[in-house]
């Protein structure tokens, strides 16, 4: 699938619905996993009590930050695991990088981590001669086909199984035109199986960390964190400063609720609790700022630190499901990811929090009720006001602006308007027009509303 050069959401996500078979099925395969998110939340009558309990909880830890990653540390070190704090991304991989090479290890097995994509650790190391496998197998297929995951649960969600099937035939070896998934999945699981026995460091993601006991949890539905930390000298977890819980008591609220809203689960296959190293075995856990301060310190726009990574904002977002994650050239794609760009870059990402429709079905879904949309029109402004929206989207504002100032100046703007679409239609119906380009236009009214209800009004 051909990508243009250009780092623009619109160019981007105009290049993914030329294929629309492709756009299709990636509809559909996201809403029917939204629709199971929709079944599994009212199975149990305690839903929305759990989602307020855990934006509490969550509101807590935004709160409450310093001191429960200070409290996490210290049980960290008191059970035998070694930290390190990484201010940015570039700091977290030169200590991963640190860490294997005083243990003269040259390839290493890694989970499922968004953080890590976040940071370009698997590129970082291989430059120095580290090899790094993704045991993920979603990961693992955008691993070889040189891509990035377009979604944070699914990653390959955009890819036909014809597709993976050529990527197995070339990497691999299997048989050309072998697509039938079941088949797939045991060649990587067999090939997947050696690269565990042979890898002497493994590193992990952190779903959720619990600052009274110093442990952290994995979930995963492959087991392969469980294949990769069980089976290695050193294991390394890099967790982002936002992964903290309180007590170990409030993990029950978060595992009833990540499953669910991620693909419809009532829990996920293996929820793996680590703790202290074993014999002979090396911890080590690197909590990450990468710009997560700076979101902290920014009020309105805070409250995404709450986010515990389901993807159900991305299966319900009507854009992403039609325009593709990779088209939000981001780590974190979605509703979600376009809330967290422009905090990293607000320059780079100026384009992400207008790709959406603001229809707010992403907050509807939050299973920790973050108000995504709220932040998206707010995100908006701020592009706008530092000056980092498009010179024509920047136009066009001022133009409405003017436009919507008084009811004379919108009464002879929609006059105006009408006589083009009726006399010359083809000023509006053009190709320099973006909405005519998947679209047709709709006729012009005869009258506006305004017109009508003066006629009709009894």
């Amino acid at each position: 699938m051909s990508q243009p050069k250009t780092k623009d959401h619109a160019a981007l996500a105009e290049a993914f619905i030329q294929d629309e078979e492709r756009v299709d099925w990636h509809d559909g395969a996201l809403w029917y996993i939204r629709a199971k998110r929709d079944i599994a939340s009212k199975s149990i009558p305690e839903w929305e009590e759990l989602r307020e309990a855990a934006s509490q909880i969550k509101s807590n830890v935004i709160s409450n930050l310093h001191g429960y990653l200070l409290q996490f540390e210290a049980n960290l070190k008191k059970n035998g695991i070694t930290v390190h704090w990484a201010d940015t991304p570039e700091e977290h991989n030169e200590i991963v990088y640190a860490i294997l090479k005083a243990k003269e290890i040259d390839q290493m097995v890694k989970s499922k981590s968004m953080l890590t994509e976040e940071c370009g650790l698997n590129e970082y190391l291989e430059a120095r001669g580290i090899g790094v496998i993704n045991s993920d197998l979603g990961e693992y297929i955008q691993q070889i086909d040189n891509e990035p995951p377009s979604h944070i649960v699914l990653p390959c969600i955009h890819k036909r199984k014809e597709e993976i099937g050529e990527l197995f035939h070339e990497h691999l070896g299997t048989e050309k035109g072998l697509s039938d998934p079941t088949q797939l999945t045991r060649v990587a699981r067999k090939h997947l199986r050696n690269v565990f026995m042979t890898r002497r460091a493994a590193l992990t993601g952190v779903n959720f960390a619990v600052a009274e006991t110093g442990e952290y949890v994995v979930c995963t539905n492959e087991g392969n964190a469980d294949m990769g930390a069980h089976l290695s000298e050193v294991q390394i977890a890099s967790m982002g400063l936002e992964k903290i819980i309180p007590q170990k008591k409030h993990l029950g609220i978060f595992l009833r609720l990540l499953a669910r809203s991620a693909t419809g689960q009532p829990i996920t296959i293996y929820s793996s609790h680590y703790k202290k190293p074993r014999e002979g075995q090396e911890m080590h856990l690197i909590l990450v700022n990468a710009g997560r301060t700076r979101q902290l310190g920014r009020k309105d726009f805070q409250n995404s630190l709450k986010c515990i990574k389901c993807g159900a904002c991305m299966n319900t977002c009507p854009v992403y499901r039609k325009s593709g994650g990779l088209s939000y050239h981001n780590t974190i794609s979605g509703p979600i990811g376009a809330i967290l760009a422009p905090n990293l870059d607000m320059k780079k990402h100026a384009d992400l929090p207008f790709a959406s429709t603001l229809c707010g079905s992403c907050s509807n879904v939050c299973p920790v009720k973050i108000n995504i949309h709220d932040q998206l029109y707010k995100w908006r402004q701020e592009i706008v006001k530092e000056g980092h929206a498009s010179s024509t989207k920047a136009l066009g504002m001022k133009a409405m602006a003017w436009t919507l100032s008084s009811p004379e100046k919108l009464d002879k703007a929609g006059r105006a308007g009408r006589w083009f679409m009726h006399k010359v239609p083809f000023v509006v119906n053009n190709k320099l027009n973006p909405w005519y380009k998947q679209r047709d236009m709709p006729e012009g009214p005869k009258e506006s509303f305004s017109e009508w209800y003066l006629k009709n009004e009894k």
